[in-house]
């Protein structure tokens, strides 16, 4: 018969950011426990709020799953010795596996006779193993931050107060730390007590009794209900921003939404400042009217039930009333600070201590800017829009409101910018230098602000790259690949007419006339070209095969653009067009013959068959507007001329002896493949797609 399972580990109040991922480790931790000591049930159901882990597994088997299994050892050649007797390979295998070589048995594996042992394992109750198998997952479990708490050694994410640990109504023998685990939980800090959970499947309503919603989605759907329901009642709109929703919920267990106001005076201040204030400090959503303006209201979620929520909200009213109050004066006593004053105050901080201060940094970016402006071709008006833009970029981090709310950075310089009179577009860059800021940002939309952003990125990268920080499969502190995949972003969306070499070359020629690089230019440009060619095979895995990513990077990436119009052509055809199996099966073909040519000129008057002269001529009729094709970006346009080719290369290929006796034909024959190949090898590596 089976039974249930209850864990639960109650916790002093532990930081929201680590408790979605704790649940999701103790959920892991047990499946895989089941599943390595062979008990079978019906599924693991993890819950979590602020003072609580626990998982719920049902029907669990009370004995273990019996095995046999067959171990094959060595051959029978090795397993016997001169004399028939069994050799110290077999014997060794024998006591590897806990059996008697009188138990081995023979069987032919490829022809060839090796010796099997049967291993059979009888299953144990599973009441003997869960003790053990519980204080296992405990001590693996890990945390971004551990405590030890009292003369114990044991780490965990917070000191543990309780445990109730159940096999059906049973208690399973559990202590940690002196906390001996038993059928007791407890409730809400105030408004629940202690309750007796009778068995496992009595877990949630157990606590639901005491004030404590233990299932995390039920949680987050009453949250969102209330909010919703509030926002309709008052033709409001309540932003609701997930990671601070997701913070919220792992802060109560019995939520309850409430509403409060602030004076409207605060108004006056951006509505960034506002709501980053509230949200950061707070934990409040904004409320906004229709068109998306702040209202002078705000939604919190109370962890407790819904009297005196007059008392409640007024209490949170007095305390955001002052927060506003310091953002206020922080914002005011900003404005009076100069922009010259402010620029001067980077150069006391350090950027990095082998790449200078922060106001070194500006005037690489300066310097990239410019030379990337230049290359871009851009009206003169625009390349002083740059220049002024990364001038002062950075100005607004030496500000009092950005070095209370970094995360305010650019926005409180687009402000302060404006103000100080300077141009719109500038004011407007020096936000968007920092874009795109994650996955799915919107990238500059003015020229000042794409070219800039640029510059930064590119400044961090090549110095970061040039000291030796190098992202490895795990870390990457200076988040250096969301950098470059913003630079491809950028490049992308904006269809920028530039190079990542160009890109590389700018910035590497900066640092090497402003720093002394522990690489060379040149070998800093090819870790570099190979680092971006990664972010530009995932851009393009996000909407195409793999085989046509690896076809069309092969052919080189360094245009951005190009290889983006490439892969959708390519992909267009190969799932699109029934007979393109051909164009690439005689490509392929070409390509392979090609490789052996010694000679780059063809002439003309060696075309001896028809069949060649005929794919010379298509080939020369072809040649150059597919090369215009490709140079202006029309890629399918491009390989639609490219794969006119198909008729001429199969007449080719079915009338022709490519390597004829004749050495000059010969020469000539693969030299005119060798011609077309160089062209389609610019578009793909055909031999790369899969059928």
């Amino acid at each position: 018969m089976a039974k249930d399972i209850l864990f639960e580990i109650g916790l002093e109040e532990v930081p929201a950011r680590f408790i979605r991922a704790a649940m999701e480790q103790l959920e892991d931790r047990m499946s895989k426990w089941l599943e390595s000591s062979r008990i079978s049930h019906s599924g693991v159901t993890a819950y979590a709020t602020p003072r609580r882990l626990a998982v719920l597994v049902k029907d669990v088997a009370e004995k273990q799953t019996d095995i046999s299994e067959e171990v094959k050892g060595p051959s029978r050649k090795i397993a016997l010795d001169a004399s028939g007797e069994w050799s110290k390979a077999a014997l060794g295998f024998a006591r590897s596996q806990g059996v008697s070589p009188e138990q081995f048995t023979f069987k032919e594996l490829a022809g060839v006779e090796y010796i099997y042992a049967t291993k059979s394992s009888a299953g144990v109750e599973t009441s003997t193993l869960l003790s053990q198998g519980l204080l296992d997952i405990v001590n693996a479990m890990t945390f971004p931050k551990n405590m030890r708490w009292g003369s114990y050694d044991f780490k965990f994410v917070r000191p543990i107060r309780w445990l109730v640990a159940l096999f059906g109504k049973d208690i399973i023998d559990l202590e940690i730390t002196g906390v001996k685990a038993g059928n007791s939980s407890r409730g809400h800090r105030f408004l629940g007590g202690e309750t007796v959970i009778a068995e496992p499947a009595a877990y949630v309503e157990s606590l639901r009794s005491q004030h404590v919603l233990a299932d995390v989605k039920e949680r987050e759907s009453l949250i969102l209900d209330q909010i919703h329901k509030l926002a309709a009642e008052k033709n409001w709109t309540i932003a609701i921003k997930e990671d601070l929703l997701e913070e919220v919920l792992f802060l109560v267990e019995t939520p309850t939404v409430l509403f409060g106001t602030f004076d409207p005076a605060f108004l006056n201040i951006p509505q960034d400042v506002l709501i980053t204030s509230m949200r950061e400090h707070q934990r409040y959503f904004p409320v906004l009217d229709t068109e998306g303006k702040l209202l002078p209201f705000f939604v919190t979620v109370r962890n407790g039930n819904a009297e005196s929520l007059d008392v409640i909200a007024k209490g949170n009213e007095k305390v955001l009333r002052a927060r506003l109050s310091d953002a206020k004066f922080f914002y005011e006593e900003d404005q009076k600070l100069q922009i010259s004053d402010a620029l001067a105050k980077l150069e006391n901080i350090v950027y990095h201590e082998e790449m200078g201060s922060i106001g070194d940094k500006v005037r690489r970016i300066r310097k990239i800017a410019d030379l990337l402006a230049a290359k871009l071709n851009l009206p003169a008006a625009t390349a002083s829009e740059i220049s002024r833009t990364a001038d002062i970029c950075k100005f607004d981090l030496v500000t009092q409101m950005v070095y209370e709310f970094p995360e305010l950075q650019g926005t409180m310089g687009e402000d302060y910018a404006r103000k100080a009179g300077e141009t719109e577009t500038v004011a407007k860059a020096i936000f968007e230098h920092y874009q795109p800021r994650f996955a799915g940002d919107q990238v500059p939309s003015t020229d000042a602000g794409a070219v800039v952003s640029i510059a930064d990125k590119m400044d961090t990268i090549v110095g970061c790259f040039s000291i030796g920080i190098i992202p490895t499969g795990s870390q990457d502190p200076y988040a250096l690949r969301r950098q470059a995949a913003g630079i491809v972003q950028i490049v992308l969306e904006r269809q920028l007419p530039i190079s990542l070499q160009d890109i590389f070359a700018a910035a590497t020629e900066v640092h090497e006339s402003s720093r002394n690089l522990k690489h060379s230019g040149e070998e800093l440009r090819n870790t570099l070209y190979e680092f971006f060619g990664l972010r530009v095979k995932r851009l393009l895995s996000d909407n195409v095969r793999y085989d046509v990513v690896d076809a069309v990077i092969a052919a080189g990436f360094d245009d951005v653009v190009n290889v983006v119009a490439r892969s959708r052509a390519l992909m267009n055809a190969v799932t699109g067009q029934e007979d393109f199996k051909i164009t690439v099966d005689s490509l392929t073909r070409v390509s392979n013959l090609a490789a052996k040519a010694t000679e780059v000129t063809i002439d003309p008057a060696l075309l001896v068959e028809a069949a060649e002269a005929k794919l010379y001529e298509t080939w020369q009729a072809l040649h150059t507007p597919y090369r215009e094709a490709l140079a202006s970006k029309q890629a399918e346009e491009a390989l639609t001329i490219l794969s006119g080719l198909k008729d001429a290369v199969t007449g080719f290929f079915d009338s022709v002896m490519v390597m004829a006796e004749d050495e000059k034909v010969r020469a000539n024959r693969l030299a005119l493949l060798a011609g077309i190949d160089a062209d389609s090898k610019i578009f793909a590596d055909f031999g790369k797609l899969v059928w």
